[in-house]
């Protein structure tokens, strides 16, 4: 089968973007399991009677099909496939935040179904009732799938070029590129207690601190890894917490 002819059916996606492309299409931005982020045309979206205005939901589970084999795809079928209430309040902010991440950071058409899998499990933490400790978990173990997945994983177990291993009743701090040093004196820099370094290396975020320093932690990572790029949901974020 010829690159333009090639078709894929039934592929497991979520929208992460949608922008006009003339007056009647969409140029969907999609993260698909098996497939990787896609932009995909779906032609006539924008029509007031479209099927597809009722489908093509961000934050929901899809089924996917397109054809085509240059950089757009074209839509052929979407289908919703349910099973997640709507992100509401501040689940609907931190679901732009993981959205941003992902288009910001991931390149396209790069299958990472480990990563697509963490996604699902983040969005299914964002609209459960018992958001808090259980959604914020979710976000760092998403977080930490990113960077594994872009070749960025985390030695946060042991000291940095070293077999030693990382002690919970002791402070770090996390150089970057570099991995865990221990803290000496007073450091201007960001400081972690060895368990916290432990219990994400577990992925367990059931210590209060464990769950405040990896907020830290993960904020300085995605800071530097976006470099310029700015997140707009963290500056809305921000700015909802002023009023």
């Amino acid at each position: 089968m010829s690159a333009q002819r090639q078709r894929i059916d039934g592929a497991a996606a979520f929208l992460l973007h949608a922008h006009p492309y003339s007056e009647t299409s969409l140029v969907l931005d999609v993260f698909a399991r098996d497939h990787g982020r896609l932009a995909i045309l779906a032609r006539g979206a924008r029509r007031p009677r479209s099927a597809l205005r009722g489908v093509l939901l961000a934050f929901q589970p899809l089924e996917l099909g397109w054809f085509g084999g240059g950089e757009v795809k074209t839509l052929a079928k979407a289908e919703w496939v349910g099973g997640l209430p709507l992100l509401q309040g501040k689940g609907l902010l931190l679901g732009y935040y993981l959205n941003e991440l992902l288009l910001k950071l991931l390149p396209r058409e790069d299958a990472h179904p480990a990563l697509f899998d963490a996604y699902s499990a983040a969005m299914t933490a964002l609209t459960g009732s018992n958001q808090g400790a259980a959604e914020t978990a979710e976000l760092r173990r998403f977080e930490k799938a990113l960077l594994r997945e872009l070749g960025y994983g985390l030695a946060i177990d042991r000291l940095a070029g070293s077999a030693d291993p990382v002690r919970p009743d002791r402070l770090y701090e996390y150089q970057v590129e570099q991995g865990v040093v221990e803290a000496v004196g007073v450091s201007p820099r960001l400081t972690f207690a060895g368990k916290t370094l432990l219990d994400m290396a577990a992925d367990d975020y059931s210590d209060p601190r464990t769950l405040a320093e990896s907020k830290l932690l993960m904020r300085q990572l995605m800071t530097y890894y976006l470099g310029s790029q700015t997140l707009q949901s963290r500056r809305v974020f921000l700015e909802l917490q002023e009023l």
